[in-house]
């Protein structure tokens, strides 16, 4: 028989999180810091071929944060019993950690997974990924209405609570830096837009508009969540040795994006959270809709929002504020409609008696179970040399969560 768990008070919850990307960590980490003060919390990265360098942890996350393998993992989280574990993932890992066979129990943890910005549209794969958990946090109202909707075919068992995105400071709070700097700042994304010449029209217009700072997520030797075929500091290169633009034209910066944010005029984007960073500080923003409005350009949530807007708008700096309306909708909602700490806390007494759900069947195909799992068992150091070698079996692409999970 397995023994009866304590039904933990606020003093003596644990809480475990696991984040495998640079976007997943910071959301993890900001997540973290959004607990209550007595409960313990811890901040793991699970090492993987798209994992972030060392400047990229620092940027994202302001606590300690423990690389370990798949295996050290598994252990830690078998002897430290905690009592919840945030599984701040893609879907294809999240997937293969929920296939342990610790996470099956009565006694086990509450699993939490979550997806770190955006999320609209919601799609089929984000929820079957992770429909293995218990608890799926959402950041506005329409999130949660539109994955719960998938919710209810494909995870009947998984909960959506809303939760507000952590790392947006409250609009109301912000005066103190509502101040406007010199720098346009631009949100470099890895997904879109896709073509390089358009990537090369956005560096043009900024390179009209005065002051334009592309801030990166990550430099060339650093990973992403999602892969960036064009890199736009090696574009710029080009711009400059065809004298299209000066060398000086743009600067390239990395680190926070509330630090860029903090010395900036507006911020420009394809379709970036960054964008709702800068309407939390007030911010002047501009949405580039001439790629199109689209699922694929994930920027569908902005419509109605107004601040789409035109490459010509960027170059003679015409940039909006968002409709307070909208504001509402989507990501600004009153923090106390976030229901998130009140499931898990019904979730953790529903635990204490040892009535878990038991975990779903998995409908993805065998293939799929040993590739997701040989991903994390491969030290990321080994993945170029499989690639470089084209290992039929033991390759797995460090792209796999984009190809496989929809980017989420």
């Amino acid at each position: 028989m397995h023994p009866e768990p304590a039904i933990p008070s606020q003093a003596t919850v644990r809480i475990l999180a696991i984040a495998d990307t640079d976007s997943y960590l910071k959301w993890s980490a900001a997540t973290l810091a959004t607990l209550p003060d007595s409960w313990e919390s811890t901040q793991l990265l699970i090492e993987n071929p798209i994992m972030p360098s060392a400047a990229q942890i620092r940027a994202t996350s302001n606590r300690p944060v423990e690389v370990l393998t798949h295996a050290a993992l598994i252990r830690r989280i078998r002897t430290g019993c905690p009592d919840v574990v945030l599984l701040a993932c893609t879907g294809p890992v999240v997937a293969a950690l929920t296939a342990q066979k610790m996470f099956w129990g009565r006694t086990r943890p509450v699993l939490v997974a979550g997806l770190p910005g955006i999320s609209v549209p919601a799609t089929r794969r984000a929820v079957t990924s992770r429909a293995a958990c218990d608890l799926f946090l959402l950041h506005s109202k329409r999130e949660v209405a539109e994955f719960a909707e998938i919710g209810a075919r494909r995870a009947p068992r998984l909960t959506f609570g809303l939760a507000s995105l952590p790392f947006l400071p409250a609009r109301t709070q912000v005066a103190a830096e509502t101040e406007l700097g010199r720098n346009l700042v631009f949100a470099a994304q890895a997904k879109v837009p896709v073509e390089r010449a358009d990537r090369e029209k956005i560096l043009l217009a900024l390179a009209d508009s005065e002051s334009a700072v592309v801030k990166l997520r990550a430099w060339s030797e650093e990973r992403q969540t999602h892969t960036e075929t064009w890199s736009y500091p090696k574009i710029m290169d080009a711009l400059v040795t065809q004298r299209r633009v000066s060398a000086d034209a743009i600067t390239f910066v990395g680190g926070s994006m509330h630090d860029a944010l903090r010395t900036s005029r507006g911020l420009v984007t394809v379709s970036s959270t960054a964008a709702l960073e800068a309407m939390a500080m007030n911010r002047p923003t501009l949405i580039i809709s001439d790629f199109g409005v689209s699922a694929e350009m994930i920027n569908l949530v902005f419509e109605k929002s107004g601040c789409l807007g035109t490459l010509d708008d960027l170059r003679y700096g015409k940039l909006c504020q968002a409709n307070p309306q909208w504001l509402e909708a989507n990501y600004f909602h009153a923090s106390q409609e976030n229901n998130w700490l009140e499931l898990l806390n019904q979730l953790l007494e529903v635990r204490a008696v040892g009535q878990l759900p038991p975990r779903p069947r998995s409908r993805a195909s065998l293939w799929r179970r040993v590739r997701r799992r040989l991903r994390l068992m491969i030290p990321a150091r080994l993945t170029s040399r499989l690639r470089r070698l084209h290992a039929p079996l033991l390759y797995v692409s460090p792209h796999a969560a984009t190809n496989e999970d929809d980017s989420r």
